[in-house]
């Protein structure tokens, strides 16, 4: 005998109609009210990967936009558009046609600077998330494998970045090709054969624009889809860190749901950032392609910097000497089919300073760990001043970029304040050089001066302004205690002490546990422990309340008389 069916669900709008009808074939409800359910805890900082997925978003638009317009061909035209300067000159298609969308288009030059600023604005918004995520040590266990796609998402951002800039084929992104150029054939061997193929030919080739294209509009882009879909998944998997407080444990998180909370938050920010990317890209000039020209090899223009992001590349490149000592950083060494030149002041720079820093990016999370010898869930997040040894490598790391940086506008740092460009150089050099150690050793110091005003903090209270006499004669200034919140928040953190090298099973310290332990006691030997429940208990008993409150009675009583 067969079993009736329940009735079927028949929902009376037609808005409800189609949702059900979409629901009953696609499951949609579950997985909504799954991701619906999920809490996000609520801190100003947790907005900078926003901040980076919103102009990603606005990078896809704007960019779609200009790829209606755009003819990345590198064969050569004469310009006769609106442009008045230009018209006759000899150009190439690519640089035509980015002078059209400027000057022909409706909106095309308001979409082109939509898509610069909020390039820019993407890359920062990544910078400064990677930022947070290290200086809160939001990349501790099991969340290592995010910070490495999170490192990903950076180069990624970079790439995109950099081909983008150079599609328009002016002057100024023709002179960062140069000098891309001139790495590539700085590697020994085979650099000169990967320039002839990325260019199609000799220097600048009549390739590179349609390559540089299809990565910047397919590759990169999918690539970086790829890498937020799981950067996202991995949030959901992990659930998302949080700042200590009261409540808050590694085994729960403290915030607002998905739905509806968070999703309108959500949806108002998005609107705000493309709101004042949109006021910044009508109001503000960037990259006014048509006063710098078509590319041209031959001539070289004074006070040219790239954008920011790439900017410390060029810096490398602008510091490193042709000599140390009596030492030449180009070697010609002599092979059987000829002599080939090593070129140590440009493959140098090139690849060192940006192979130290993402070097240290991706293997971080495993190098913290082996030193505090840590393997535990870690999803509290910490404040910088409780890390005083992540900060200062933070701050090092920090210095050492934006050294690096500022030696790109070397040239407009010597013309505006009117000094020697050598000069320039010579204290930049020092500064890459020493600045990271003098910022790591000053940011230490920095948070742990913090970490013991907090203690004081806790122990004694805060600064009243009111002055009272005790009975024997003695002047104090009255604290008062901290509400239990915030004093929550100064004691709960870990402070991990230096541990020594440790034998193994054999009973033998090998030469790598010894590096540790050193490494460990350099790191962790001076810390602030965090206040114990029995100092904190003491700190009250040993306060007097009452001789305090018998001193103000006796105040009052005086000036009552």
């Amino acid at each position: 005998m067969s079993v009736p069916s329940a009735t079927p669900y028949e929902a009376k709008t037609r808005l409800g109609r189609v949702t059900n009808f979409v629901d009953s074939r696609v499951s949609g409800s579950a997985m909504v009210k799954e991701f619906g359910r999920k809490v996000f805890p609520d801190h100003w900082t947790f907005m900078f990967g926003e901040v980076a997925l919103y102009c990603f978003v606005i990078l896809l638009l704007s960019g779609t936009f200009l790829t209606f317009f755009f003819d990345p061909s590198m064969a050569e035209t004469h310009y006769h558009g609106s442009y008045v300067p230009l018209q006759g000159v000899e150009m190439s298609v690519a640089y035509e046609s980015s002078l059209n969308i400027s000057f022909d288009i409706r909106g095309g030059l308001f979409m082109r600077q939509v898509h610069h600023w909020s390039a820019l604005l993407f890359v920062a918004a990544v910078s400064v998330h990677m930022l947070r995520v290290f200086f809160t040590g939001a990349f501790r266990k099991p969340r290592e494998l995010n910070w490495v796609v999170g490192g990903v998402l950076l180069i990624l951002s970079l790439a995109a970045g950099f081909t983008g800039y150079s599609l328009p084929d002016d002057l100024l992104s023709g002179n960062g090709l140069r000098i891309i150029d001139g790495v590539i054939k700085s590697v020994p061997v085979v650099g000169t054969y990967i320039s002839f193929f990325l260019f199609g030919g000799e220097f600048p080739g009549t390739d590179i624009i349609g390559r540089l294209y299809m990565l910047h509009i397919l590759l990169v882009p999918a690539l970086i889809l790829l890498m937020i879909a799981i950067h996202l998944f991995m949030v959901v998997i992990h659930k998302h860190t949080q700042f200590r407080g009261p409540g808050r444990t590694n085994m729960n998180v403290v915030g607002y749901p998905v739905g509806p909370v968070y999703a309108a938050k959500a949806g108002g920010f998005f609107f705000i950032v493309f709101g004042i990317i949109a006021i910044i890209a009508g109001l503000f000039t960037i990259n006014p392609i048509w006063n710098y020209g078509p590319y041209d090899p031959s001539p070289v223009s004074a006070g040219t910097q790239p954008d920011w992001y790439i900017g410390w590349v060029d810096g490398a490149l602008r510091l490193m000497p042709g000599w140390i000592g009596n030492i030449p950083m180009e070697w010609n060494i002599p092979f059987p089919w000829g002599t080939n030149t090593l070129s140590f002041n440009v493959l140098f720079p090139a690849l060192v300073p940006a192979g130290i820093v993402f070097t240290l990016l991706f293997t971080w999370p495993w190098i913290e760990a082996w030193l505090t010898k840590d393997k535990r869930v870690h999803n509290l997040l910490d404040r910088p001043r409780n890390a005083p040894f992540r900060t200062g490598v933070g701050v090092a790391g920090i210095i050492f970029y934006c050294t690096m940086w500022a030696a790109a506008s070397s040239d407009l740092i010597a013309t505006h304040f009117h000094v020697s460009l050598n000069d320039v150089t010579y204290w930049l050099r020092f500064l890459v050089i020493f600045g990271p150690l003098i910022g790591f050793a000053v940011a230490r110091r920095i948070a742990l001066a913090l970490q013991r005003k907090d203690r004081e903090i806790v122990l004694h209270g805060v600064e009243s302004g009111r002055i009272v006499r005790l009975p024997h004669g003695e002047y104090i200034e009255v604290h008062q205690p901290v509400d239990e919140f915030k004093r929550y928040k100064l004691v709960d953190f870990d402070s991990p002490e230096a541990i020594p090298a440790q034998p193994d099973a054999r009973g033998k310290v090998s030469g790598k546990e010894k590096l540790r332990g050193r490494l460990s006691r350099f790191f962790f030997e001076d810390r602030v422990a965090p206040v114990t429940p029995r100092e904190l208990e003491d700190a009250h008993h040993h306060e007097t309340p009452a001789e305090v409150e018998a001193a103000e009675e006796d105040q009052a009583s005086i000036t009552n008389r």
